[in-house]
């Protein structure tokens, strides 16, 4: 709906929480914006600028950070992605809460849950009579439960967002890649659109067409996203039903993919973009003044993968981590969407709840009290009654500082109460009427005059900038460096970064993946293959590989082992000329000369996840020597590059 601003009304007077936008910013906000520069409408029109947000994407910026919840048969096959055969009696966790995970995610200053209703194996994790590979033919409830339905509600009680990832890949329906699959799919989404009250996303998943089981056919279908699913149209059927959620990714959508999992937002990542499906490095930028609103979720998981793995309990991110991991995303402005896969209980295991309540009660008390209140704010211009400079310090999102129509580059200055010390200044544009401002810098004044201590680029939703240590000024001043339209600026607030307690991870098991001193190369393609059994996800071995060429590691054991399977950890470098492997050829030896192959198969969604890869034999394989073949890459490069590989016993 396109909203043309025009007269004084203001509904909503309500201050923001501490760290949020104001969970209604996008009503009622018309108030002074009639006349305000080259920007004059809200809801989807294009102007010099570029677009602006409509209402439900207003309302999605405001929710900045929530949680993302894989939970599936994958959970039970300590897979990443499910084939489509997997028996539904597999799905059995031991100690089910819903509470205890949304819980969790509470205390770790998240404001939502999207759960995986369905991921690419087709197992659907609420009663649903379309399919009988769903949770009603499972253990679970003696068959009567609805996972979907337990994570809504325990939501609603904590006073948390819901929302749903349905994938558009189906790997277990006989019918996917034909028209029947699309009539059994638009079902589902109404279903889940219809039986669990509002929800705030709809996700659907980029992983589209490859291997799989199919109803028993056992083959590889190729799809043409864009034309097969007419995503339009399920948009559409989302918003019929659901007109607040915003829906994830394909061209059209209401949200964009940041362009990598690894939890990083461009310096600077604008809400715009062009009107065409953007490449990796074109989704992690966004384009200054594009045709449109599509701004960057930024998503990652708390572990390596995205379903839970019990050698992993030793590799989830720490709260200094998870510090590294804000800066990188919500104080660029994109909204974080961070995954917790419960375990085979169903609950979150223990270190991920430590880390979660440490970084959130850290936060808590950083984002507590705003350090510039008490402050007295200037500014070189003003556009006259009601966009004064105070208005930056008044906490309603819906009043702002602003200049007349033809000052692009003021200035406004914060003379702060004495002793006044901070590490983090966050700015906020009136997000209503779009990206204005292009650079900004910060100047600092201990009493010998000013000092530039930070510059940017890109405002909007918020910029958080941190400090490298804390600092006691008397004034503070917010320069536009550059925009294309005088400024609309609704926050500058200032805070002191409370430190996360630390957190002690469990100590890697043994049990688990060999040593890496258990390990030697003994042949490869190409030099530097040492990199893949040092124990360093940042050193890498990289060699050229054609089209569909290949690549061969040979690597022997210390001694004759058994032998589970293999992880595979991709280089997290995005946008360069190397790719992971497309598929893989697993062999192994006791003499080195003659080979029993132990695994093959396609790598899942590797291009894009760049997560560990955890590979599992169909038997145990006895070793002195494993040859592993990489055929192809995942995306159209030069190289292939691989980080790391991991044998478990």
């Amino acid at each position: 709906m396109t909203q043309e601003f025009s007269g004084s009304r203001h509904v909503d007077h309500h201050p923001p929480q501490d760290a949020g936008l104001g969970a209604r910013i996008g009503l009622g906000l018309d108030r002074h914006v009639e006349r305000l520069g080259a920007q004059t409408r809200v809801g989807g029109r294009t102007s010099t600028l570029g677009r602006n947000p409509s209402p439900r994407q207003l309302a999605w910026h405001a929710r900045e950070q929530y949680a993302f919840v894989h939970f599936s048969i994958n959970t039970f096959t300590d897979r990443e992605w499910g084939y489509g055969d997997e028996d539904p009696k597999l799905f059995a966790p031991t100690d089910f809460s819903a509470d205890q995970i949304v819980g969790a995610a509470k205390a770790g200053g998240l404001r939502g849950i999207v759960l995986t209703a369905k991921h690419h194996d087709g197992f659907c994790l609420w009663p649903t009579m379309l399919t009988e590979h769903c949770v009603r033919n499972s253990p679970f409830r003696d068959g009567k439960g609805d996972i979907v339905r337990e994570f809504e509600q325990a939501a609603r009680r904590a006073g948390m967002d819901f929302g749903i990832y349905l994938s558009p890949w189906d790997r277990n329906h006989a019918d996917y890649g034909r028209p029947a699959y699309l009539e059994y799919y638009r079902k589902q989404i109404v279903e889940l659109c219809t039986r669990y009250g509002t929800l705030f996303e709809f996700w659907f998943d980029g992983a589209n067409g490859g291997d799989g089981y199919y109803g028993g056919a056992r083959e590889t279908r190729k799809i043409d996203s864009e034309t097969y699913y007419n995503w339009p149209s399920i948009f559409a059927l989302v918003h019929q039903h659901q007109p607040m959620a915003c829906t994830f990714e394909p061209l059209g959508a209401d949200l964009r993919w940041v362009g990598n999992e690894d939890g990083v937002a461009g310096d600077p990542c604008w809400p715009t973009m062009a009107d065409h499906k953007p490449s990796q490095a074109e989704g992690n930028a966004g384009l200054r003044g594009g045709p449109l609103w599509w701004p960057a979720e930024t998503n990652t998981s708390i572990r390596p993968g995205w379903f839970y793995h019990a050698d992993e309990d030793s590799k989830v991110k720490d709260p200094q981590r998870m510090l590294k991991l804000f800066d990188e995303s919500v104080a660029r402005g994109t909204n974080l969407i961070l995954n917790l896969p419960p375990d085979r209980r169903g609950r979150l295991a223990d270190p991920d709840v430590a880390v979660l309540h440490a970084f959130g009660d850290a936060q808590r008390a950083t984002f507590a009290k705003d350090r510039a209140q008490g402050a007295i704010a200037s500014a070189d211009h003003v556009r006259g009654p009601g966009f004064a400079a105070a208005n930056v310090l008044d906490r309603d999102p819906a009043r702002y500082w602003s200049t007349p129509d033809s000052i692009h580059t003021p200035s406004l200055v914060l003379d702060l109460p004495p002793g006044t010390s901070f590490d983090l200044v966050r700015i906020r544009e009136f997000l209503p009427l779009g990206v204005r401002v292009d650079r900004f810098a910060i100047d600092i004044d201990h009493g010998a005059g000013w000092t530039e201590v930070a510059r940017g680029e890109c405002i909007a939703a918020q910029r958080v900038v941190r400090l490298p240590t804390p600092v006691v000024a008397r004034r503070l001043r917010l320069r536009i460096v550059a925009a294309q339209a005088c400024p609309a600026i609704s926050e500058v607030a200032l805070f002191r970064q409370v430190a996360p307690v630390a957190v002690q991870l469990p100590a890697a098991r043994a049990r688990d993946v060999l040593p890496s001193s258990d390990l030697s190369v003994v042949s490869a393609s190409g030099s530097g293959a040492g990199a893949l059994i040092d124990n360093d996800p940042g050193s890498v071995w990289q060699v050229p590989v054609a089209a569909a060429g290949s690549a061969t590691v040979t690597l022997k054991l210390a001694r004759r082992q058994p032998l589970g399977g293999f992880i595979l950890t991709p280089s997290r470098a995005v946008n360069t000329d190397s790719a992971p492997p497309k598929r893989f050829v697993v062999e192994t030896s006791l003499d080195g000369r003659s080979w029993s192959k132990a695994a093959s198969d396609e790598f899942s969604n590797i291009a894009n996840a760049l997560s560990p890869q955890r590979i599992l034999f169909g038997t145990k394989a006895d070793a002195v020597y494993v040859r592993m073949t990489f055929i192809g890459l995942a995306a159209p490069k030069t190289h292939l590059a691989i980080a790391g590989i991991d044998l478990f016993r």
